[in-house]
């Protein structure tokens, strides 16, 4: 009975981690910030972090969002992303286990990144959306489902689907209707689906747009309907649940 626990609290756990990184990527990488070159810190005080200040989740925690030394508001997008990492890790723990487990959590956790940088900066950097697709095909070779034939039609469709739309949209309405990035995330995300999956992903990332965009409306909190909204990340929260039902009900 145990055993069932080892794959979700491992994943989760590393979830945590990863989801430091990931945090630590969005709020730097758009402003050119190195994440991988010298000790993090403060940013209002520049003090460096000790190992105490730098434990996912318990570390803001135990602080309640300040920093130890000048009690200045650390930046709640950590806390936030570590925490979804973390749940990511665990249902794809919870849902399967042994190495198809990692690779739907690996999966989640680029989608991630990307979201939240489409969420905060309107990006979807290129490199991100190549390493999701290398990803995908590499999980393809080593034989996870679905098979390598149908990624590869995934991600040609994908692309090609959303380049065509846009173009389209462009088009006829004499502007840009989707970001450049947003194609190539889809393409990205049908080499991890397949063929089959991209009508659902597509389908319930436009339902959610059109539901926010709906709700702000009434709410009086929002523009016009067509106002800009981050696509990507919509794509990116419709897909991990169609990885999920993929893991679940692969036979």
């Amino acid at each position: 009975m145990a055993e069932l626990w080892i794959w979700p609290v491992a994943l989760g756990v590393f979830g945590a981690v990863i989801g430091s990184f990931i945090a630590t990527l969005v709020i730097r990488w758009p402003h050119d910030r190195s994440v991988m070159v010298g000790r993090s810190h403060c940013d209002s005080c520049d003090a460096a972090l000790g190992p105490l200040d730098l434990i996912p989740l318990l570390s803001a925690a135990i602080s309640r969002g300040r920093c130890r030394r000048c009690a200045a508001r650390i930046d709640p997008l950590h806390w936030q992303i570590e925490l979804i990492a973390l749940a990511i890790g665990a249902i794809a723990g919870l849902v399967v286990s042994g190495p198809i487990a990692l690779a739907g959590a690996v999966f989640g956790w680029l989608l991630l990144a990307l979201a939240a940088l489409d969420v905060t900066e309107f990006w979807l950097p290129d490199r991100l959306t190549i390493t999701l697709a290398l990803t995908g095909i590499a999980a393809g070779m080593l034989g996870v489902d679905p098979p390598l034939f149908d990624r590869l039609i995934g991600g040609l469709a994908g692309f090609s689907s959303l380049w065509l739309i846009g173009a389209a949209y462009k088009r006829f309405r004499g502007r840009e209707g989707l970001g450049g990035g947003d194609p190539k995330l889809l393409g990205g995300i049908g080499l991890w689906l397949g063929w089959q999956m991209l009508p659902a992903v597509l389908l319930l990332a436009s339902m959610t747009g059109l539901a926010i965009a709906l709700t702000s409306k009434l709410t009086g909190r929002g523009g016009a309907l067509d106002d800009r909204m981050p696509f990507g990340a919509l794509l990116a929260i419709a897909a991990y649940p169609a990885w999920l039902f993929l893991l679940g009900y692969t036979p």
